[in-house]
């Protein structure tokens, strides 16, 4: 626990960082008009192909014993899927909305 704050002591403005993204991240998806919404959310998708592979390079990178960065590297593998295969669905979902009906 004392490695965890003792990392965020030296990397405050990270932290300042990410927490200024959350904010304006949950802004700007909320102005965003349902038409454009699930489009745009494909295009995250393709984004969190990359966040799964990088996940997946700073897990083969770890040394063993740092535990914490193979744990938020397979958080962000299984979080990254997760969201892969929801946006491929959702977007199949609305896909299927513009094909005819027999």
């Amino acid at each position: 626990m004392s490695a965890v704050l003792d990392f965020l002591q030296l990397h405050i403005e990270m932290v300042y960082i990410v927490i200024l993204s959350i904010f304006l991240g949950i802004e700007v998806i909320s102005r965003v008009p349902s038409v454009l919404h699930t489009p745009l959310m494909s295009g995250a998708n393709a984004i969190h192909g990359v966040v799964i592979i990088g996940a997946i390079i700073v897990m083969g990178k770890a040394e063993t014993d740092n535990y914490l960065a193979l744990v938020l590297g397979f958080l962000a593998v299984i979080l990254g899927t997760l969201n892969v295969v929801g946006g491929f669905v959702v977007t199949d979902r609305m896909l299927e909305m513009f094909k005819k009906k027999k």
